[in-house]
């Protein structure tokens, strides 16, 4: 079981994957790893040496800002948009969209549930 950056990863699936259930590391992000590494594309999270997982969280931890510091950052720069009182923080601290979709219908992802209001008819 190797585990990187505080996250289990997936033993059966190739390193490629693996990485991605990593918070901050998508495709691209794992397929540089995997090539600065150099672990072949095929290979396996179950075949890999204690050396190559040392080396992963290595270049991980030193180059990358994943998980924890990547959550903190973005949840900072949503309170400081909010403290600063501008358009975007406004819309955030009302918990509805915010870059630009219409709300007349639809935006139930952020607005949550519709509420029924009491005597409305059509």
């Amino acid at each position: 079981m190797a585990r990187i950056a505080g996250v289990n990863l997936p033993t059966n699936k190739r390193v490629l994957i693996a990485l991605q259930y990593i918070h901050g590391i998508g495709a691209f992000k794992a397929s540089e790893i995997v090539a600065k590494v150099g672990i072949p594309g095929e290979r396996r999270v179950s075949q890999l040496t204690d050396q190559e997982v040392l080396q992963i969280r290595e270049m991980i931890d030193r180059d990358y800002m994943v998980e924890g510091d990547l959550r903190r950052d973005t949840a900072m720069n949503i309170k400081r948009l909010m403290d600063l009182g501008c358009y975007r923080g406004l819309r955030h601290r009302r918990g509805l969209p915010v870059r630009g979709q219409r709300t007349h219908t639809n935006a139930r992802t952020r607005k949550g549930p519709a509420k029924p209001i009491a005597g409305k008819k059509k």
